[in-house]
Parts: C-alpha cells; structure tokens; sequence
C-alpha cells in the first residue's frame, strides 16, 4: 500500500494541492487523505474516480505505471514534451502554457506579415 500512497501523494503535490483540497476533490477529510497517502488506508473506487476527474492518474496511482498517451500522428519529441509537461506541478504547467500560448501567437504575427509581403517573381 505504501507505493500507491506515495504516488498518490506525488499525483497531488504535481497538481500543487493540499492535503485537505485534494481530500475535498475525493469526497474525503484530509485526516483520510493524510491515511491514504501514508498506506494507512486504501482509497476506494468512487475516490480514484472523483480525483481521475481533476486529472490525477489513476493508472500510476494503482500501478506505478503511467497512463500510455493515446495520441494519432504525434511524433516522439511531441510525447516526450507532453510526458515532461505531466510530471510538473501545477504552477509549472501554467507556466509552460503561458509560454506557449505567447509563442504561438508570436509565430502567427510572424506568418502572416509573412504571407502579405509580395513574392518576388
């Protein structure tokens, strides 16, 4: 019990929550938590779902096994950055959204200045 406790635990410092939000997402006291995340106790089925539901991965919570990314046409590079983009904790990935969405817009400024100049023939 003691490796999904601490899973669990890793699962809610990544979203960057505390012991006692993350038990109100589960339907629970963070006394409970506290339990769940030290082996103490096994958290049920209508918990892992109510925190699947919030983003938590239940998969390697349960196994240690991270939940495969089912993805069409996404190439390696693109898994790896959406693999790093998951271990992160919440106040990063805000981050890294920040970032992207700048730079994305950043590029469609880019291409479409682009675009209006005249091609020379």
């Amino acid at each position: 019990m003691n490796g999904i406790g601490s899973r669990l635990r890793q699962e809610r410092e990544r979203l960057g929550l505390s012991q006692k939000a993350f038990g109100e997402i589960g339907g629970v006291e963070a006394n409970a938590q506290g339990k769940y995340e030290s082996g103490g106790r096994a958290p049920k089925a209508d918990y892992l779902s109510r925190v699947a539901e919030r983003g938590v991965d239940v998969l390697y919570v349960l196994t240690g096994s991270p939940t495969p990314i089912q993805l069409d046409n996404v190439s390696q590079n693109e898994e790896k950055v959406l693999a790093n983009y998951r271990a992160m904790f919440k106040e990063d990935q805000d981050a890294i959204r920040r970032l992207t969405s700048t730079l994305a817009e950043h590029s469609s400024v880019l291409n479409a200045k682009a675009k209006a100049q005249p091609q020379d023939s």
